[in-house]
């Protein structure tokens, strides 16, 4: 728990204030910039305890609305009502840019210095101004948290409160929503964030509002059942469309044919031109009826879900191992991150970098790109590695060129195929030539991604690769990922994308990094079971290197003595057989 049991009870009873079903009605709002309208005609209520996850792509008017229900954002049509005269609101924006040293010197409140401790923030009230200067993104959002969640609002918005929290943190705040009693509007593109917090969602798309029950993995499976119905009732329309229209082809060309035949044979005229009257009554009739159709119960085509393509390349062959560490250390003055640590990293392997806040994640990637100097100890890399890294950090970019130029392009081939990667990330034409200080977070994210798409690379270094990309893009991302041939390293707070495309880990845990055998549900899993002794580890590890063995014995019985991949597997052979023999010879 949080805070004190009074302060829960205070809290509980002033949201019990608010009214018990309605406490926000939004009525006919619209809002455009410009010539783009971002809301239209949207109608909705909030009630109290509500739970809504506003998705949609980036650019849909998500921060737009958010702003609209906060105040900020005056709506250029329609009328937005509150169940409570004095209703509050705590607003998390998305920015971590936030004035912490601020809050510290206005809110010294229990609640607050209690919220921060929680957190991983401990003794705020005696930091020292210049430690105020050296926060991580994840202790600045943390500190706004601490800040809003002291105020006990009616109505929580949070704006991406997961992009810098580590798992720690993420849990703490899933936990602490369960716990709160007010409502939560939650913009997010953390699906399992999003899976554990909410009940409703609210969908922006062409800058209407859909609503759906359940949390965002229902929301999906709803979406997507909505779409295969209206698709069939759409080609069911279009089919009876095309043979009524058949008919009417049909029944034209008869009427033609009495038309010209009343006008060559004199004798028939009357016949013919009766039969030509009725043809073309008959016509009129099947055309009205189908347009009257057609008005009233008009079936839509429905747009398919947009799909970004990414494009990777891994080529060349590499060693069984790419990257060794032994007895790596690093320290900042007399602070230690990691020591002693030894692991590696074996070609093609997934591997998830998990830790703390200020474990030292950001500096180990560094070390690995020869940015950060190795304290003591060895990280070796292969000589021919082509690595490709996209850091988190979206500022650093050139604020005053446009994307294409940031991209230095120096061929045709290479200029159209940016422009392709682009356009199926959403970005469009006239977007390209604008300053990068102008594009939102996720169209800066979408230029880095292609910055490192258009190059050959055999080694992805991902941190936060999918900050700020809307949902359908990480989603896409993560199917792409998984069919890379080379070597992943990924940091990550998205639970299900790490989990989803990792099968290793590298921990950064006491001090020391070390590999795990396992993705991070199972990771997770065994923290969370009685400790093993070291015999019954080294018997569940010898259990595993017999498997191994008579796996690669298996292949190898399959192959030609001789070829590289013979070398490869036979070389795996005497590893596992060394390794079960140390661990024999100590029985």
């Amino acid at each position: 728990m949080w805070s004190k049991e009074q302060i829960h009870l205070s809290n509980q009873k002033k949201v019990l204030e608010v009214n018990a079903m309605n406490i926000v009605r939004v009525r006919n709002v619209e809002k455009s910039f410009g010539d783009r309208t971002v809301l239209r005609n949207i109608t909705f209520d909030i009630q109290s305890h509500d739970r809504i996850g506003l998705v949609g792509l980036n650019g849909a008017g998500k921060t737009t609305l958010a702003n609209v229900i906060y105040g900020k954002t005056a709506p250029d049509k329609g009328t937005i009502e509150t169940g409570k005269q004095q209703l509050k609101v705590g607003y998390l924006l998305q920015s971590v840019d936030y004035q912490v040293h601020d809050y510290v010197q206005e809110d010294v409140s229990s609640d607050f210095l209690e919220l921060a401790s929680e957190l991983g923030l401990k003794q705020v009230h005696s930091w020292e101004q210049d430690r105020f200067s050296h926060l991580s993104g994840g202790e600045k959002l943390k500190m706004a948290l601490a800040h809003i969640w002291a105020s006990y609002p009616d109505i929580l918005i949070l704006d991406e409160p997961t992009n810098h929290l580590d798992f720690q943190g993420v849990q703490w705040l899933i936990e602490q929503l369960h716990q709160y009693k007010g409502t939560v509007i939650l913009i997010s593109h953390d699906r399992y964030f999003l899976d554990q917090t909410i009940t409703k969602v609210f969908e922006l798309e062409d800058g209407k509002l859909t609503i759906y029950d359940g949390n965002y993995s229902a929301y999906r499976t709803e979406k997507k059942k909505r779409y295969e119905d209206q698709l069939h009732q759409y080609e069911t329309q279009q089919k009876h469309k095309a043979r009524i229209e058949s008919q009417v082809a049909n029944l034209q060309q008869w009427a033609g044919k009495a038309h010209r035949t009343m006008r060559e044979q004199e004798g028939f005229k009357e016949y013919h031109g009766v039969r030509a009257k009725k043809i073309d009554r008959a016509v009129k009739s099947k055309m009205k009826r189908l347009s009257m159709e057609l008005e009233k119960h008009k079936v839509e085509k429905p747009a398919e879900e947009k799909k970004v393509r990414f494009q990777f390349d891994a080529s060349g062959r590499r060693g069984r191992r790419i990257i060794e560490a032994k007895k790596l250390t690093k320290t900042f003055g007399s602070r230690p991150l990691f020591q002693g640590s030894h692991f590696y990293i074996g070609h093609g392997e997934r591997i998830g970098l998990i830790g703390a806040n200020g474990s030292g994640k950001t500096t180990f990637i560094n070390m690995l790109l020869g940015k950060e100097p190795l304290t003591s100890g060895e990280l070796w890399k292969s000589d021919s590695l082509k690595i490709a890294y996209l850091s988190q950090d979206v500022a650093d970019m050139p604020s005053t060129k446009s994307p294409i130029e940031a991209l230095d392009l120096t061929g045709k081939e290479e200029m159209f195929q940016a422009r392709t990667i682009l356009a199926n990330m959403g970005m469009k034409e006239d977007v390209l030539n604008q300053p990068i200080e102008t594009l939102s977070l996720g169209e800066r994210t979408r230029v880095k991604l292609t910055a490192m798409l258009i190059r050959e690379h055999d080694f992805l270094i991902l941190d936060e690769p999918t900050n700020h990309l809307d949902l359908p893009s990480r989603e896409q991302l993560e199917e792409t990922l998984a069919e890379f041939a080379g070597t992943m390293l990924i940091v990550s707070h998205d639970y299900y994308f790490l989990n989803g495309l990792c099968d290793k880990l590298l921990i950064i845990e006491d001090g020391i990094i070390k590999r795990v055998e396992m993705n991070l549900e199972q990771y997770e899993a065994k923290k969370k079971q009685p400790a093993v002794s070291d015999e019954q580890e080294k018997e569940e590890r010898l259990l595993l290197l017999e498997t191994e063995i008579s796996a690669v014995i298996g292949e190898l019985s399959l192959l030609t003595p001789g070829s590289e991949k013979y070398r490869e597997l036979d070389a795996k052979f005497l590893a596992l057989s060394k390794e079960k023999r140390g661990l024999s010879a100590n029985d």
